[in-house]
């Protein structure tokens, strides 16, 4: 019983459809749950970096995914800009452009994180927060990768002991 209500495609005899708002919502709960948990090995292992309590941890991860997105957003937008012109000065703005934003970005979170946080949140110096944003976006695209991955062996398939739990519910017998 408890599986199938954990994992409601396994007793599904036709395949389970994502709505946008579910996807969007599975995404944004597995990238804070990442930044969460690379966060914290941050703040365990990088004598730079403190936050003083897991649900401070927990709002910062959440911030943090707000101010990524929204830096990201707007490097795409840029980048789009500059490739719909012709000619190499625009290649070269683009990539300008684009340096400076992931660079200001970097800036950007730190004074927003000091802002909101204040004492609560000392995310380190900038070599600190690079490198906490390149793990959190690495460790994010690892999680990608997997759950693409995982999307391409197939079809659900119903494990044997869900089987045999449901059928012993129903005073059945599984077939041999």
């Amino acid at each position: 019983m408890l599986a199938s209500t954990i994992v409601p495609a396994m007793n599904a005899d036709t395949p389970t459809t994502m709505t946008r708002a579910q996807a969007r919502f599975a995404s944004w709960m597995a990238d804070v749950l990442v930044y969460i948990v690379v966060l914290n090995l941050f703040v365990e292992f990088a004598d730079a970096i403190v936050i003083e309590s897991f649900w401070i941890s927990i709002l910062t991860a959440i911030l943090l995914k707000l101010l990524l997105d929204a830096l990201v957003g707007v490097e795409h937008r840029v980048r789009g800009y500059f490739r719909a012109r012709n000619g190499a000065v625009y290649k070269v703005l683009g990539f300008v452009s684009v340096f400076a934003i992931l660079f200001l970005g970097k800036l950007l979170i730190l004074e927003v994180v000091n802002v909101v946080f204040g004492d609560e949140v000392d995310l380190g110096n900038f070599i600190e927060i690079a490198a906490l944003i390149v793990a959190m976006i690495v460790v994010r695209g690892a999680m990608q990768w997997i759950y693409e991955r995982l999307g391409d062996s197939g079809p659900i398939q119903r494990p044997e002991w869900i089987e045999s739990t449901e059928l012993s519910r129903r005073g059945t017998r599984p077939r041999d």
